[in-house]
């Protein structure tokens, strides 16, 4: 799902220049980020555990596959309405509060998707989570920056950049497995979660405050101490992003959006309705089967972004768009001969190729705006992958309620492979003319 600026949408937006606190541990070993870094992938696992149960919400309360994606668009909704809203609420409360009050609502989302009997406290339950994780995810992206050991500074963007797609892939695979053989799936999954995020929580209080200017960040102000107030604290302020996309760069930006989009609504359907389609087409009862194919897809994005990190922006969003073209071409091979084989290739190869494109696209995208205005360029772009990741999966949802699940992800695979072939040409001509211009966008 979109978190950070190395991968999906989430790492801060202030536009600052971010650097070790001057409380961060030479050592690899730093208790606070290590905690940050384990918030950011179990905000992530929980926010897949509903794609691996969406079956059974299904089969026991009656739900059409249009239902369970507007279930699943909400949370992505909300997610951005969090960021936009409360993106930069870290910079002037301090990264523990606010990540402190994700966590706690965290837990809220947790104890009503384990109350829920149907579809209105399923509603709730999703919506309270994407507001937990908009929320926590500037403080997060700010504090793994800030908090990233002297002695291996690219260390915090790495974590932003795997921990998303680690988490999705642990969550998708966790609850299949909780679905597929422990007791009361629905409740008991959830119940699992509280406790990891109590305990999350006991972590975040413990750790120190680095944020600039904070209490115990290390910048002007700072009492020396953790907490909030005092001659370092701050007033409760929301300043909502702006968004505005520079009358310079708009076209690069319309040519590099594609990809995002593209890339998005990819992941909006798997997330929502690919484990219904991988269980149809591998004609198995086994639950794990659709917590797998989520994991399939965010494991093969993490190696792929591991893999290409330090591959040029553009050269990565091209191997990206080829791998999505080439995972489409098979999944749309898949769906005609009915094979699960192929299914499962496509889906490591479209998520090879998620990664890339996302990875290559996001950082070409960071770099078209100057510092000072580059949180207003990434919340337009958090609002085009937010976007395209819940709009399309509703409306196959809709139509898999007319047409079938088989014939709807046919036409949906068909039409995204479209919006990648234009994305892969504006972008090999982006990136001739860059070459032309002396440039490395």
């Amino acid at each position: 799902m979109p978190t950070t600026a190395r991968t999906a949408p989430s790492a801060t937006t202030t536009g600052v220049t971010l650097r070790p606190a001057a409380g961060a541990a030479d050592a690899p070993g730093s208790s606070g980020f290590w905690v940050v870094g384990a918030v950011l992938v179990l905000l992530m696992l929980s926010s897949s555990v509903p794609s691996a149960l969406y079956v059974l919400y299904q089969q026991e309360w009656g739900l059409s596959s249009g239902m369970i994606t507007v279930v699943f668009a909400l949370y992505a909704v909300t997610v951005l309405a969090g960021l936009l809203l409360f993106g930069s609420l870290s910079d002037t409360l301090g990264r523990r509060p606010v990540l402190a009050a994700g966590l706690v609502l965290a837990i809220v989302s947790m104890g009503l998707f384990a109350s829920a009997r149907g579809l209105g406290l399923l509603l709730a339950a999703r919506a309270v989570q994407g507001l937990a994780v908009g929320l926590a995810t500037g403080a997060m992206g700010a504090a793994l920056l800030e908090l990233a050991p002297r002695s291996r500074p690219a260390l915090g963007a790495q974590v932003n950049s795997a921990g998303p797609t680690v988490g999705i892939g642990l969550g998708g695979i966790g609850a299949g497995l909780l679905v597929q053989y422990a007791p009361a799936p629905t409740v008991l999954t959830y119940l699992l979660l509280v406790g990891a995020f109590a305990v999350s929580l006991a972590g975040v209080a413990r750790m120190a405050e680095s944020a600039p200017g904070r209490a115990g960040g290390g910048g002007p102000g700072g009492s020396g101490g953790p907490g909030v107030g005092g001659p370092g604290g701050s007033r409760f302020k929301i300043t909502p992003h702006r968004i505005h996309i520079p009358a310079p760069v708009r076209g690069r930006f319309a040519v590099l959006i594609l990809t995002i989009v593209a890339v998005w609504s990819v992941g909006g359907f798997y997330l929502s309705l690919g484990p219904h389609l991988a269980l149809s087409l591998l004609q198995s009862a086994n639950y794990l089967v659709g917590g797998a194919t989520v994991a399939l897809l965010a494991g093969a994005a993490t190696a792929a972004q591991l893999l290409l990190g330090r591959t040029e922006a553009l050269r990565t969003a091209v191997l990206g768009l080829l791998g999505l073209l080439g995972g489409l071409a098979l999944v749309l091979l898949a769906l005609g001969l009915g094979s699960a084989p192929v299914f499962l290739v496509a889906t490591a190869v479209l998520g090879a190729g998620w990664g890339a494109a996302f990875l290559g696209s996001f950082r070409a995208l960071s770099a078209l705006a100057e510092p000072a205005h580059r949180g207003e360029l990434t919340a337009a772009v958090y609002v085009f992958a937010y976007l395209a990741m819940s709009v399309p999966a509703v409306l196959a949802g809709l139509l898999t309620n007319i047409h079938g699940l088989h014939r709807t992800s046919v036409g949906f695979m068909a039409t995204v492979a479209a919006v990648c072939a234009l994305a892969l040409l504006a972008t090999l001509r982006l990136a001739a003319r860059n070459r032309t211009q002396g440039s490395t966008a």
